[in-house]
């Protein structure tokens, strides 16, 4: 499985280049903050979301731990999507939320 680390993805974000990232955590987790412009799919769901998804797209999959994002891109990996897991989830981050 591929990863990327909190510090590695705010690089990016920095950097303004354009990357797409996926929040896995349920809704409860997400009001406790989440990165900017992230996009909020609950693992239960992201099955039933991947025709929302481009394949031509790098996915860089966030939780709260780790754990789930890394369950998140197995699945997406397995139907052919490129994704990252960012390891330590949002317990890890310590840039900008909202």
């Amino acid at each position: 499985m591929k990863e990327i680390t909190p510090q590695e993805v705010q690089q990016l974000l920095a950097g303004k280049q354009p990357i797409h990232l996926i929040d896995v955590r349920e809704t409860d987790e997400i009001e406790s903050g989440k990165i900017p412009g992230i996009t909020h799919i609950p693992l239960g769901l992201l099955e039933f979301k991947l025709q929302d998804l481009d394949k031509a797209k790098h996915y860089i999959v966030v939780c709260r731990s780790g754990g789930r994002s890394g369950r998140a891109v197995q699945l997406l990996d397995d139907h052919g999507y490129q994704a990252m897991n960012m390891v330590g989830g949002m317990m890890a981050w310590d840039g900008e939320i909202v």
